[in-house]
């Protein structure tokens, strides 16, 4: 059955403050309520003239280990933890206005950003929410990488299974859920960025994380996480799956369909969302033609 709602945007507005993973910069993040149909728009509030940069996959910016966002010379990234908290707490219409070009990494979850939006008090707008509905079964597959997407009459499910082999120090994990607010904040949002201890060194050659620590996100050594602890068994399968989530709704609508990934990442969730814009556009011009 589908599953319509009313939109929803914020009553007042509520900031994040932190530094960026990558950039290493200051940033502070704040969040405004916006109107019915506005969707999600970055302003870049430290650049001339304020751009704006729709949260849109047409304005999707290829990136290593993130997603990013360009409009014309300005842009966003690590944008994917923020849109989770937004699509995880049904949050469709508000302006998020930085100044930097990548949001806070916090503490490599989503968590922070929920605090702050359910502080800024979600609010039922007059408009409905468009929804499409998955009829029919396909794939994105790249080498072992696999995302799929079928029909589910509950909303919303995602499936994320990792696995990186019998060489790997992460050991294999499964997260499946069906998205609600209420599984969102309890069960996805605290889940963090995970890397593992080989890859910092190279990270740092780029210029990457000069702020990091063990305590902003979770570094993976031999016999597991360095000077931290997991939220939960599964938390690297959660991270995937909220970052899946987070991607998705770039497509500017809801999804009602199930979704199961496999070893994949940002730019398989980029091309699923692509397909899914692509839908919503024939859907349009079908209604169109039928006016």
């Amino acid at each position: 059955m589908r599953q319509d709602r009313n939109q929803q945007t914020i009553s007042k507005s509520t900031s994040v403050q932190g530094f960026g993973l990558f950039t290493n910069a200051d940033v502070t993040v704040t969040f405004l309520p916006a109107e019915e149909n506005t969707g999600i728009v970055f302003e870049r509030v430290d650049l001339p003239g304020h751009p704006q940069i729709p949260a849109d996959i047409d304005y999707i910016a290829a990136e290593e280990r993130r997603t990013k966002l360009v409009n014309g010379s300005a842009s966003v990234e690590m944008i994917e933890h923020v849109m989770a908290a937004l699509a995880g707490l049904q949050i469709d219409n508000c302006r998020i206005q930085v100044n930097s070009s990548e949001l806070p990494g916090c503490d490599g979850s989503s968590l922070p950003y929920v605090v702050a939006l359910i502080e800024g008090q979600p609010v039922s707008q007059s408009a409905r929410r468009k929804t499409i509905v998955i009829n029919k079964e396909s794939a994105i597959e790249q080498g072992e990488a696999v995302v799929s997407i079928a029909p589910y009459f509950s909303g919303l499910r995602i499936s994320y299974d990792l696995n990186y082999g019998s060489e790997s120090c992460i050991p294999p994990q499964l997260a499946d859920f069906t998205i609600t607010p209420e599984a969102f904040v309890t069960k996805i949002a605290p889940a963090r960025t995970f890397v593992l201890e080989r890859e910092i060194e190279y990270l740092r050659r780029q210029g990457y994380g000069e702020k990091v620590t063990t305590a902003d996100l979770l570094v993976y050594g031999e016999s597991g996480p360095i000077g931290n602890s997991l939220r939960a068994h599964n938390e690297c399968a959660r991270h995937k799956l909220l970052d899946c989530l987070g991607d998705l709704a770039l497509c500017g609508c809801d999804v009602q369909g199930h979704i199961r990934a496999f070893r994949s990442g940002h730019r398989h969730n980029h091309q699923l969302a692509r397909q899914l814009k692509q839908m919503i556009r024939t859907d349009r011009k079908q209604n169109e033609r039928a006016a």
